[in-house]
């Protein structure tokens, strides 16, 4: 299994990195990879999974954290991890979540994720 996700420099110039299953068949990078780029996604953005994203100009114009979406997101990849839990940010001007993942391997995976 395959995905692309971005890298980000320090002046704000990306590139596009390749994450792939790991040696062991274990695609947990893959799905959290993919995880990230959904709560990325705006609604309806995608031309494949119309049911995937957040509605991030209603969550900026309105101020309210679209945590009902997260969660439906959260409920469709918590198959593929042993643990999976996606919280919002406290104190922060724009949304923003902290993803904690607990690989079938028992690897804890962390992310911090702008939305």
């Amino acid at each position: 299994m395959r995905v692309w996700g971005r890298i980000y420099a320090a002046d704000g110039t990306y590139t596009w990195q390749e994450v792939e299953t790991d040696a062991n068949g274990y695609n947990d990078n893959v799905y959290l990879t993919a995880l990230v780029q959904v709560l990325k996604l705006n609604l309806g953005e995608s031309p494949f999974y119309a049911d995937q994203g957040i509605p991030a100009y209603q969550t900026v114009i309105t101020q309210v954290y679209p945590d009902y979406y997260v969660m439906q997101i959260q409920a469709q990849y918590a198959p593929f991890f042993a643990s999976l839990i996606i919280v919002p940010q406290q104190n922060v001007t724009s949304p923003a979540y902290n993803i904690q993942a607990v690989t079938h391997s028992g690897a804890i995976l962390e992310a911090q994720v702008p939305v």
